[in-house]
């Protein structure tokens, strides 16, 4: 790295240190992709219920924190803060009234891991298969036969 100039340490100085990969950092509530466990959409956090994949990666990644989407309604995240408190992690609201995101939860590192597939999919519950009625009337009738 080489050496700064005066007036590169006076800007600095008035305007604060250049943000690396500021774009990245709107999307992902402040944080940077490489450091990323998982996100969940403002959709996904609306759902009832929790995500099971978010306890799991709190239990896994203890030293982990959470993100949360603070141009949401509290109470639409809450479930996660006290999930976080739980599991004793250091979480964060983020609120950035410039930018928009569709994300709404972000489980990260303090540092780079690379991970490759950070978004969680949602599950469609499996739909039991319709019993058949001469299935029914058959148990039925061996029940009732004796």
């Amino acid at each position: 790295m080489g050496k700064q100039t005066v007036d590169e340490i006076l800007q600095q100085g008035i305007q604060g240190q250049k943000e690396f990969k500021p774009e990245e950092r709107r999307k992902f509530l402040g944080t940077l992709r490489e450091r990323i466990i998982l996100v969940l959409t403002q959709s996904q956090v609306r759902e009832p219920g929790v995500y099971g994949e978010v306890e799991q990666q709190m239990k896994t990644n203890p030293n982990a924190l959470l993100f949360l989407n603070g141009n949401m309604d509290y109470n639409e995240f809450s479930k996660y803060r006290k999930m976080a408190d739980k599991n004793k992690i250091k979480y964060k609201i983020v609120a950035n009234k410039e930018h928009e995101t569709d994300i709404g939860l972000v489980l990260a590192m303090e540092h780079a891991i690379d991970k490759e597939e950070i978004y969680i999919k949602k599950v469609e519950s499996i739909t039991q298969k319709p019993v058949k009625k001469k299935n029914v009337l058959s148990l039925f009738g061996k029940i009732f036969k004796k």
